[in-house]
């Protein structure tokens, strides 16, 4: 799948230089009638699709993303761990992004608490909350943690982008090629430590603590050996990708039997097309559909509200105003 991504237009803020002013920013303000403040969440495994989807609706709709990806709010290994860059983000403001240190231990409780207080700033600026990641127990920690207390305050949209597995594990694999291509092994090789604790901090993402045996002894092996450690390790780090993929399918679909109310998205049809046929399947199955539930969730409008993304986003732009 390749889908072509439009450059940035402004500088992205974190969580630690968020304006605490209400109203203003780019775009109309976010003011639907309702009861309680609302969220939209964004679910799905690994590389299907949830930050592009993201980042379509906060373009559609007046709103900032929360990331909820335990690996992606640690600075550094922005290619180890598949970092959304700044031109994918067009200009839209991410929070918990790179924020933290890489050595520190940044736990679901953190998560719920600094999450919890961008969700404020965000509303306070009436802009809809978009919480973004693969780490479904940090969500399932905000949701149904704190004695509920997320959902006492906070109407939640769940949108799930399903990818069917076998086409899936193949995409992952490529996108692993992808990343080695982009320097992910030199990346990692720069952030290697022989004394590093694996289990802390951003040491534990898939795709450092693989590469551990070439590092260590790679420098005392002759040219072939050192090459079968590389591929053994690149093996290793898309086998744990799929099965990180797999433990997160489980995780959402228990979330379905817990009666989250979650909005199943199949995106398989793009994961097999490309360049302009994927773009095309991704806003006809997975970005449209996504858009009218979120009118729906925001503003109470009618089903016939039309798929395509500019009607859309016309639509918003009167409701808000």
């Amino acid at each position: 799948m390749t889908m072509n991504m439009i450059p940035m237009c402004k500088q992205t803020q974190t969580l630690l230089n968020v304006p605490q002013s209400t109203g203003g920013g780019h775009g109309h303000k976010f003011n639907p009638r309702r009861q309680k403040d609302k969220v939209v969440v964004v679910m799905g495994a690994t590389g299907t699709g949830k930050s592009k989807l993201s980042i379509d609706l906060a373009t559609c709709f007046p709103a900032e993303i929360i990331n909820s990806d335990k690996m992606q709010v640690y600075e550094g290994l922005d290619i180890a761990t598949n970092k959304i860059t700044r031109e994918e983000q067009r200009g839209v403001p991410h929070h918990l992004l790179g924020f933290v240190d890489p050595n520190a231990d940044f736990t679901a409780n953190d998560f719920c608490d600094v999450t919890c207080l961008a969700v404020e700033s965000i509303l306070g600026r009436d802009r809809l909350p978009i919480i973004v990641g693969g780490s479904n127990s940090y969500v399932e920690a905000l949701i149904d943690g704190y004695d509920y207390n997320f959902r006492s305050r906070y109407d939640c949209c769940f949108l799930w982008v399903d990818v069917s597995v076998p086409v899936l594990h193949s995409f992952v694999s490529d996108r692993v090629d992808q990343m080695v291509e982009n320097g992910m092994v030199e990346e990692v090789r720069d952030f290697f430590d022989p004394n590093a604790d694996y289990t802390r901090g951003i040491r534990r993402a898939i795709g450092v603590p693989e590469f551990d045996n070439l590092f260590r002894n790679g420098p005392l092996l002759d040219e072939k050996t050192r090459a079968d450690l590389l591929e053994k390790a690149i093996n290793q780090v898309k086998d744990n990708t799929c099965k990180l993929a797999c433990r997160q399918l489980d995780k959402i679909r228990r979330f379905r039997n817990k009666g989250w109310n979650l909005h199943p998205l199949d995106a398989t049809e793009v994961f097999r097309k490309r360049g302009k046929e994927a773009n095309q399947a991704w806003e006809r199955l997975v970005s449209g559909p996504s858009a009218v539930i979120v009118s729906q969730f925001l503003y109470n409008v009618k089903p016939e509200v039309p798929t395509n993304l500019a009607a859309i986003r016309k639509t918003a732009t009167l409701a808000a105003a």
